[in-house]
């Protein structure tokens, strides 16, 4: 009898046990759970506009609109200057890249409360959600950002306005860097409002404040002083205006303070997997 139940023992390829310590992570799991990640992906991307009739057309028609109001609104209304680039570049440049930084954050702030039927029924690693989050955003960034190189294409044959340079081979690490930031204050945050649902309520609100201290919609040359280097502290705006920069020649580009924002996003993220895997153990006790 005891050989026979060794021998199960030893069938076995996963032991699942309590977190004892904040740094008790097991990242491994992730790999193992990877065909878990890809189905979480496609549930979110498919899901999305599943039931709508334009379908996935809205990941083109949204920025599309949202350039062409903020063209009106700042650049005409407004009269917010946008250097010598077109109005629907210079907000197109801005705008592919926020939406990727916010819905990475959105979404993974509520990976706890949006989950918890499916976290109280079955063990799987957590992370694989959030993760799978940056993933399923990142399919929809590549449609927009499509859309802002025809775009491009299509100015840089009229005007002289526009000249991309070498610093487009920086395009991977901006890109790495802002979903970085988003996953990392997003688990931070959802891993707070498992206790404190008022939070939740204000990150849409936050995000779109912070919208406004980033170089989205004006230039960062058009601030000067201390206004300019309270932006510049914004870990997004040297993200943005470098990927300004290297497609189409406008904007600024500083090398100590997109070291910041590299240094910034490894910082969150070290501290929102810690937080994160703290919390999972004892969410299902809150939510």
């Amino acid at each position: 009898m005891l050989q026979m139940h060794k021998s199960v023992e030893e069938e076995w390829t996963l032991v699942v046990k309590p977190k004892t310590s904040w740094f008790d992570i097991n990242l491994k799991d992730l790999w193992q759970y990877r065909d878990l990640i890809f189905l979480f992906v496609k549930r979110d991307f498919v899901s999305v506009y599943k039931q709508t009739i334009l379908g996935p057309l809205w990941y083109i028609i949204q920025p599309i609109l949202t350039a062409i109001t903020y063209s009106i609104i700042f650049g005409k209304i407004a009269n917010i200057p946008t250097g010598e680039l077109p109005k629907l570049v210079f907000y197109l440049s801005g705008v592919t890249l926020w939406n990727y930084f916010s819905e990475c954050l959105n979404k993974t702030s509520n990976t706890f409360i949006s989950n918890a039927s499916v976290f109280g029924k079955v063990y799987f690693p957590r992370l694989t959600v959030p993760l799978s989050v940056i993933f399923s955003s990142f399919i929809t960034f590549c449609i927009q950002f499509s859309l802002f190189i025809v775009i491009l294409l299509f100015y840089y044959n009229k005007s002289d306005s526009i000249h991309p340079n070498s610093y487009i081979f920086l395009f991977p690490l901006l890109i790495l860097i802002i979903a970085g930031i988003g996953f990392g204050i997003g688990i931070i945050i959802s891993s707070i409002t498992t206790k404190y649902r008022d939070l939740r309520f204000l990150v849409s609100f936050g995000v779109q404040l912070l919208m406004f201290a980033t170089p989205v919609i004006y230039p960062l040359s058009l601030l000067e002083g201390k206004k300019k280097l309270i932006v510049l502290l914004n870990p997004l705006t040297s993200v943005i205006e470098t990927f300004r920069y290297a497609f189409t020649g406008s904007g600024e580009l500083h090398w100590y303070y997109l070291l910041y924002s590299f240094v910034f996003m490894i910082v969150v993220i070290c501290v929102g997997i810690i937080m994160f895997s703290r919390v999972e153990k004892s969410f299902m006790d809150t939510v």
